[in-house]
């Protein structure tokens, strides 16, 4: 890898970590990801990958990582794509490649995948409604779940089924042209 490279792969990650600071933990979207990001359990794999064989091949390595990983010492991955995806459309087709190797793997019940992209569009919603941001990120990017720390969350967590439509109620106080200079600052960061 080139040290310009290095330098890009670097300073996407460190726009990740911003971006789950600011977007994640600070506009509270997932009220279990406080605890995971203050410990140092969240790892960001940002992906070489240029097509989609490559990307699924990185997506197993990662699994069977993570799977042999104890949830106290990293409770998930997120795999950030540079590289491929930009489209959403595409982004989207991606996913049903990336449920089909957790049932090939024996992964089902066991993982799941949270889905973010800059463009990032609910079914029913337009582009620039401020909704989608709930799941819009500087970068196409993969989060790989354990299911049984999201049930035991779960569990323990009052009205779960209320987190998106109080996503969605922030969303929309903030607006999109505030969310957009938001994530277009967290895409401007660079690493030290």
């Amino acid at each position: 890898m080139s040290e310009n490279t290095e330098t890009k792969y670097a300073d996407i990650e460190t726009q990740m970590r911003t971006w789950i600071a600011r977007f994640v933990v600070g506009l509270n979207l997932c009220p279990f990801a406080r605890q995971p990001v203050e410990s140092g359990r969240v790892k960001i794999v940002v992906s070489d990958a240029r097509n989609s064989e490559a990307l699924l091949e990185e997506l197993q390595s990662q699994l069977s990582w993570l799977d042999a990983e104890p949830p106290a010492a990293t409770e998930t991955t997120l795999i950030v794509i540079p590289e491929m995806l930009g489209d959403f459309l595409d982004y989207n087709d991606f996913l049903d490649l990336a449920d089909a190797l957790l049932e090939e793997f024996g992964w089902t019940g066991q993982f799941q995948f949270a889905s973010f992209h800059p463009d990032y569009q609910f079914a029913g919603t337009l582009p620039g409604d401020a909704e989608n941001y709930t799941n819009r990120a500087p970068w196409p990017t993969l989060q790989l779940l354990r299911e049984n720390s999201l049930e035991a969350v779960l569990a323990n967590y009052p009205e779960p089924e209320q987190i998106p439509e109080q996503n969605i109620e922030a969303m929309e106080q903030l607006g999109s042209a505030k969310l957009a200079d938001l994530l277009r600052e967290c895409r401007g960061m660079k690493s030290k």
